[in-house]
């Protein structure tokens, strides 16, 4: 009996030693049942890293649906697709005064405003040649337009898309050639600058045609060149080409930065981030020439017949140099211009003339004489 009662004590004990301790006033267990601190440094960094990453990825395929979904839109919308083209809702430098070209260094230059058509304006620059910049000052327009008849040569000038008659290179370029002995005339197709209407390839053409005409009303038998730079050398093909078929063709025709045609241009083009995007030609080529823009100076030069001159930057990265040499390639034997002189005149890569910076060339005055 007595040693039962020991075993039964013995194993009470036992038990005992596995009873948790109850719980003190500071609730001691409470604090035993916490996790360890390493394991929670490590849940929160792992759970912030899984965070970034989700938003990343959901960024990128935000991007790609994008990506995807924008050559639909172009599809559907030719009319964007124009719009990038001409980018004359691009206004570079901005905060300037078209009717005041004497802002922008050009003090020997008057303003005018043209109608080709009925509710079509456009803005005009004329700059006269830097022999003439004294008697120029403080006259009217009508000076002026009588100062063309004087015995210097006129250059009508066809800008590229973007910007306006006012951008610096361009502003830079009437400066070299006013103090050439030229006459300057440039202006805003309509929908560019301060220019009232809407944009389209006959448009331009046409403004350039009436601008030409007010010209050659006013400047007797002295010669004109019409000069076109990228998008502009388009607008002067097209010009010339319509008035070699009138038997009125200019004296010249100089192109800067020219391309073949507009697609193989928009294929070209270094910002085409689409170019090898499955069906490129129809989501985004055959837009543009549904939109009624061709700019086919390749088809142009076979009906033109006035001397031809060609300038073109080999690190030019908006038209590629191999454009401007085929033009020129093209032009060279075609018929049209058997009895005139075609010139190339290539910048090397290490003058670094790019896209509009040839007028910056020391070699310029001589080529154009």
């Amino acid at each position: 009996m007595r040693k039962r009662n020991e075993s039964v004590t013995v194993e009470h004990e036992r038990a005992g030693a596995a009873v948790p301790a109850p719980l003190d006033k500071g609730c001691s267990l409470r604090h035993s049942l916490r996790l360890p601190a390493a394991d929670t440094g490590m849940k929160r960094p792992l759970g912030r890293r899984y965070g970034l990453w989700f938003r990343l990825r959901k960024l990128i395929i935000w991007l790609l649906g994008v990506y995807i979904a924008i050559p639909f839109l172009v599809k559907l919308c030719p009319a964007i697709q124009a719009k990038l083209v001409f980018l004359n809702f691009v206004r570079v430098p901005y905060f300037i005064d078209l009717k005041r070209p004497q802002d922008q260094g050009l003090n020997h230059t008057c303003n005018y405003y043209l109608q080709p058509e009925e509710d079509v304006t456009i803005g005009v620059w004329h700059t006269v040649p830097a022999a003439l910049w004294k008697n120029a000052r403080g006259k009217d327009q009508l000076w002026f337009e009588d100062a063309l008849g004087s015995n210097h040569p006129v250059i009508l000038y066809l800008h590229g898309n973007a910007g306006t008659r006012g951008g610096d290179h361009r502003v830079e370029l009437y400066k070299v050639l006013s103090s050439l002995g030229y006459h300057v005339v440039t202006f805003d197709y309509r929908g560019w600058g301060d220019s009232v209407g809407s944009p389209s390839e006959r448009g331009m053409t046409y403004d350039a045609l009436h601008v030409f005409d007010w010209i050659k009303a006013r400047s007797g038998d002295n010669p004109v060149y019409i000069w076109g730079h990228s998008l502009g050398t388009g607008v002067a093909t097209n010009l010339v080409r319509r008035l070699c078929e009138r038997e009125t063709p200019p004296d010249a025709l100089i192109l800067e930065s020219p391309f073949t045609n507009i697609r193989e241009e928009a294929r070209s083009h270094p910002f085409s981030i689409y170019r090898y995007f499955p069906g490129f030609d129809w989501f985004f080529l055959d837009p543009i020439t549904t939109s009624g823009i061709k700019f086919a100076n390749d088809e142009n030069v076979k009906y033109i017949s006035c001397s031809l001159l060609i300038l073109h930057a080999e690190d030019d990265p908006v038209v590629p140099f191999h454009l401007g040499k085929k033009l020129y390639n093209i032009a060279a034997t075609s018929r049209s211009f058997r009895d005139y002189k075609v010139q190339f005149v290539p910048f090397h890569t290490d003058l670094g003339y790019r896209h509009k910076y040839i007028y910056r060339s020391p070699e310029l005055p001589r080529i154009l004489r």
